[in-house]
């Protein structure tokens, strides 16, 4: 996935906003005020949170998922730009990693960004 692709299937996730808070090199996606994705627009690199087992296992079965820097290592992977990830692979984990983000919204958040049903 180019970096485009990245971030219109992020913005397609409901009440998902996207913005320049720690300057104009990193596209961060939220939700609820929450961090999901981190889009490094320099060298396309992706951050998503992860759940601690599954970080660990991709990160041995896949040579383009790799411990964060400067990010909890248990709790998020970053993911490199690399043409062998297939694009759907890529989905599921931003998936995942917006999912484990509304889980742990408030559940009047939650309401919110359910009934935003983009």
């Amino acid at each position: 996935m180019n970096i485009e692709q990245i971030r219109e299937y992020c913005l397609g996730k409901p009440a998902a906003t996207e913005g320049f808070p720690f300057g104009d090199a990193t596209l961060v996606f939220k939700v609820g005020g929450k961090i999901f994705a981190l889009l490094f627009l320099e060298n396309s690199w992706l951050n998503l949170k992860c759940d601690p087992d599954k970080a660990i296992e991709l990160r041995e079965r896949f040579a383009a998922v790799v411990a964060p820097y400067h990010m909890h290592k248990k709790l998020w992977n970053t993911i490199l730009p690399d043409s062998a990830t297939p694009d759907r692979l890529i989905r599921e984990w931003i998936d995942d990693s917006y999912d484990l983000v509304v889980a742990k919204l408030t559940r009047a958040q939650r309401r919110l960004v359910m009934s935003s049903g983009k």
